[in-house]
């Protein structure tokens, strides 16, 4: 019988790999819903939801195009800013241009650098509207980019005096130019005219001051602990503003760093300039808006609910949600409008 055979292990070549199978792909992930843009109560609008014709242009004036929609946002140190502006429904349906303005810019860099949002809105009747919320905006942008250097350390100084003496003057230079300029294109004051609304904010994040003006049609509103304040009516320090319509509740303000409004006109005929300087608490958001949107904030309690259901979120709004958010649409409200709003953390 012939000997056993021990067992040898087999050579390398005579090994059998195994060929790794590829992994199994993935399940494809359920798409997210897109913004929608909604109406509130029981009756539709009656212009549709989303653009029709495209506004006529002139070939040899191709620069003076205006977007149907700008949307902008930031976020420094302790806050997020998201701002958007939108043409009308009714713009929209007829083929007209967006007669609101906005402009957002950051002046000076560090700490010392200030963000400034200003926003304008016309009549939509007014041959100039357009052209004159623009100008007032360039305007005040450019005297505020100036100042940048003494705007910050007011604020951070808390010289509330000197701030509303100084934005009030700029505020009415920049109207003053707009009554020149009416004058050139022999249109009336109130042809060539518009609502400005301002608001400074400083990047440093150890001060928590918020600085808002301006003058004519707009509004600045605050949403504390779910419930909208409207920081322009009679019972906010004393502002004046519309009485007798129903809106946001109006709050005396302790931390209020100077007075809400003063009785000094500036801008359109018998408008008053408006100037507000705060401390922000976390949690607070800040929503300064031309008239498109200040009328159905003061007017519709259905548009105050949702904003402060939406916007009570522990986190802001992404550009997109909050262009879907500034647009919703009620029956009787088709002015073009903007928006700039400021989540405190």
């Amino acid at each position: 019988m012939p000997p056993a055979r021990r067992a040898q292990a087999p050579r390398p070549e005579d090994r059998t790999e195994e060929v790794p199978q590829p992994a199994p792909a993935p399940a494809p992930a359920a798409p997210q819903p897109r913004p929608e843009v909604h109406h509130l109560g029981d009756r539709a609008p009656t212009y549709a939801a989303e653009p029709g014709p495209l506004p006529p242009a002139d070939p040899a004036a191709l620069d003076a195009l205006v977007p149907d929609t700008v949307l902008e946002g930031a976020r420094y140190g302790g806050y997020t800013l998201r701002a958007a502006s939108l043409r009308g429904d009714s713009a929209r349906y007829r083929g007209e241009n967006r007669r609101d303005f906005l402009l957002t810019a950051r002046f000076g860099t560090g700490d010392d650098a200030l963000v400034l949002v200003a926003l304008a809105g016309g009549d939509r009747a007014a041959p100039g509207a357009a052209e004159a919320a623009a100008d007032l905006c360039r305007t005040v942008a450019a005297a505020v980019g100036r100042s940048q250097g003494r705007l910050a350390d007011d604020i951070r100084a808390g010289r509330r005096d000197a701030l509303r003496s100084g934005l009030q003057r700029l505020t009415d230079r920049g109207y003053g130019r707009l009554r020149a300029r009416a004058a050139e294109l022999g249109l009336a004051e109130e042809q060539y005219t518009a609502g400005l609304r301002g608001l400074l904010l400083p990047v440093d994040p150890e001060c928590r001051t918020r600085v808002s003006f301006g003058a004519g049609a707009g509004g600045l509103f605050r949403l504390r602990s779910g419930q909208w304040h409207d920081l322009e009516s009679p019972g906010a320090a004393g502002t004046p503003g519309a009485a007798g319509t129903p809106g946001p509740a109006a709050q005396p303000d302790a931390d209020t760093a100077g007075p809400a409004g003063t009785a000094d006109t500036a801008g359109e005929p018998g408008s008053a300039f408006r100037f507000r300087a705060s401390v922000a608490r976390p949690g607070d958001t800040l929503l300064l808006c031309s008239g498109g949107l200040a009328e159905p904030m003061r007017e519709e309690a259905a548009l105050q609910a949702e904003l402060a259901a939406r916007w009570s979120e522990p986190e802001p709004p992404g550009l997109a949600a909050f262009l879907a958010d500034t647009q919703l649409r009620l029956k009787g409200y088709a002015d073009d409008r903007t928006a700039a709003a400021v989540w405190e953390a």
